[in-house]
C-alpha cells in the first residue's frame, strides 16, 4: 500500500503512512472472524469504539465488494486491488522451488490465475475489477505488486531463506 501511495497518492509522505497503515490493519479482524457475517463488520466497530478515523474505517469496509460500502478514493481503490492479489503472489512466491518472489513475474502469477484449483480462496473477479477501478493494465498491476512486494520479501518470509532450511 505504501508503494500505492507513491504511485497513486499525493506522494505526501503522511499519504504514504495513511496508505501503510489501512493495508496492515484492514484484516486484522479475519482471523478470529473469518465469516462474511463478521468480517469488517466487526474489526470496524472495534476501530471506530477507539476512535480511528473515518478515512481508515470507511477503506475498511470498502474492501469487501459484499459490504456495499463505496470506493471512492484512490486508497480505497489501491486497497481492493492490491488485498487479493498480494495474497495470491505469496501463494506463488511459496509453490516457486526456492520460495521467494525473485521468481515470481506477472506471467506466473496469471498462469495460476487460470488454475482454478490453486489459492481456491481467492477472489480471482476481485483481482481482475481491482486494476480495472484503479484504471491501470492487470498484468501491469500484477508486476507493480510484485516490485512493491520485493524490499519487504524477507519480512515477508518471501526471500528464499525457508527454502533453504527446509
Amino acid at each position: 500500500m505504501r508503494a500505492c501511495a507513491r504511485k497513486f497518492g499525493n506522494g505526501s509522505a503522511e499519504d504514504e503512512n495513511l496508505w501503510g497503515v489501512v493495508g496492515l490493519i484492514h484484516d486484522f479482524d479475519y482471523e478470529r472472524w473469518p465469516s462474511l457475517e463478521d468480517h469488517p463488520y466487526k474489526g470496524n466497530a472495534i476501530l471506530k469504539e477507539r476512535g480511528w478515523p473515518e478515512v481508515i474505517t470507511h477503506a475498511i469496509m470498502s474492501h469487501a465488494e459484499y459490504t456495499g460500502v463505496t470506493r471512492d478514493t484512490p486508497m480505497e481503490k489501491a486497497l481492493f486491488a492490491c488485498d487479493e492479489l498480494a495474497g495470491f503472489i505469496t501463494a506463488v512466491a511459496l509453490i516457486k522451488p526456492g520460495k521467494s518472489l525473485a521468481e515470481v513475474d506477472a506471467k506466473s502469477v496469471r498462469k495460476r490465475m487460470k488454475d482454478k484449483a490453486f489459492a481456491r480462496k481467492v477472489n480471482r473477479d476481485d483481482i481482475i475489477h481491482g486494476a480495472a477501478e484503479l484504471g491501470v493494465d492487470l498484468d501491469e498491476h500484477i508486476a507493480f505488486c510484485i516490485e512493491a512486494m520485493k524490499p519487504i520479501a524477507a519480512e515477508l518470509g518471501l526471500d528464499g531463506s525457508a527454502a533453504k532450511t527446509a
